[in-house]
């Protein structure tokens, strides 16, 4: 007969409830350290807004076109929160689809005649469209319409102005986090992919392996890295993808650096010694039983990384050389509108700027955030 037979119902709850508690995870209590720091949370917070922002795109940006592209030249740099009335004609365009996963992705055309209107007028089935030209009213073109033409008419708001195209600015800055937070993530991709197979291989091995690699990173490490990102985009040439990769190969040397030092702190611990001693492969050593124990300092370097990379785009669109027009990108809405600086008009450069500023901000807390929650002397 075993001791729990022998003992009675309200004696076995009785030591179930006195049991000590399930201890918490190591994970778990990183996350309960991580949501303690207030600066930390917010960051994140704000990592997935701008995340949620750009994956939904077309469908909250106010203009729905391609590259949010669509200009009025007599609306140029007009004033935040300006509300202007439309016209719209249907003068036989090709009418774009409805699917809302396009739409999402690529945009849709107008399919109509937007017309910047200051007043209609009706003559019989006609309509006299009087056009905004940015004057004083009652001094636009007119233009005669039939009614049977006009498929509505309304105000729109421009919530944050428009450029010196007309263009809305709102629209443009929507779009632009889909270039910034792209470039960041597949640049972070390529260079975690480099970084931690060079600088595990390295520290690993050792000897002359160790020494090959390490003048190699020496070697990329002392060249400037907005001229090697330069040389390498040169290289490519131009365009949305040539800058993911110019970016994702000049940011490995940090994390090949730190996944280095990490792997031979712990190279010599009893796990991975048993492992050799099983026969275990080099990879599946290194891969599977030495990387999973270091994963919290790539985390922190992949955030820091996640905001130059940022930084390193905004500035590549900004001289010309990154994503090209008419795709909206933060640097070259800065590089477009820094004239208007010393003009009324400076909201249109301090804008993405801003949005810029907010964004590598709130990527180097979380960094922070996860150091601090990952740190087991703290």
């Amino acid at each position: 007969m075993t001791l729990p037979s022998l003992l009675s119902r309200t004696q076995r709850r009785f030591l179930r409830q006195q049991a000590p508690a399930r201890s918490t995870s190591l994970s778990r209590m990183a996350w309960h350290r991580f949501c303690r720091n207030k600066l930390s949370v917010a960051s994140l917070v704000v990592i997935g807004l701008f995340v949620l922002m750009a994956l939904l795109g077309y469908l909250i940006t106010p203009d729905h076109t391609p590259y949010c592209n669509q200009q009025y030249l007599e609306l140029a740099t007009l004033k935040p929160f300006t509300r202007i009335q439309f016209t719209y004609v249907d003068d036989g365009l090709p009418k774009p689809s409805g699917n809302p996963i396009g739409t999402m992705l690529h945009g849709r055309p107008l399919g109509l005649t937007a017309i910047p209107t200051y007043a209609t007028t009706p003559v019989g089935d006609s309509l006299d469209i009087e056009a905004y030209t940015g004057s004083t009213p009652n001094h636009g073109p007119l233009r005669r319409v039939a009614r049977s033409q006009v498929v509505s008419q309304g105000t729109r708001l421009f919530p944050l102005g428009t450029d010196g195209y007309g263009r809305d600015v709102l629209s443009m800055i929507i779009i632009g986090s889909r270039v910034s937070l792209s470039v960041g993530f597949i640049a972070v991709l390529i260079a975690l992919l480099i970084g931690i197979t060079l600088g595990a291989l390295a520290a690993y091995y050792g000897g002359w392996v160790d020494n090959l690699i390490t003048w190699f990173i020496n070697v990329v490490w002392s060249i400037p890295t907005v001229l090697l990102v330069i040389a390498i985009t040169f290289a490519l040439g131009k365009g949305f993808w040539q800058v993911f990769i110019a970016v994702g190969l000049t940011m490995w040397v940090d994390i090949a650096r730190v996944v280095r030092g990490q792997v031979y702190s712990i190279k010599e611990k009893e796990y991975v010694e048993a492992a050799r001693a099983l026969g275990l492969g080099t990879f599946r050593t290194i891969f599977r039983h030495i990387l999973p124990n270091i994963t919290g300092a790539i985390i922190v370097v992949a955030a820091s990384n996640f905001a130059s990379a940022i930084l390193l785009e905004a500035g590549l669109s900004f001289l010309g050389i990154g994503v090209q027009p008419p795709m909206p990108s933060w640097g070259t809405m800065v590089k477009e509108n820094y004239s208007y600086i010393l003009l009324d008009s400076a909201h249109l450069a301090l804008l993405p700027g801003l949005a810029i500023m907010l964004l590598v901000l709130a990527f180097m807390l979380l960094g922070n955030g996860i150091r601090d929650a990952l740190d087991i002397k703290g």
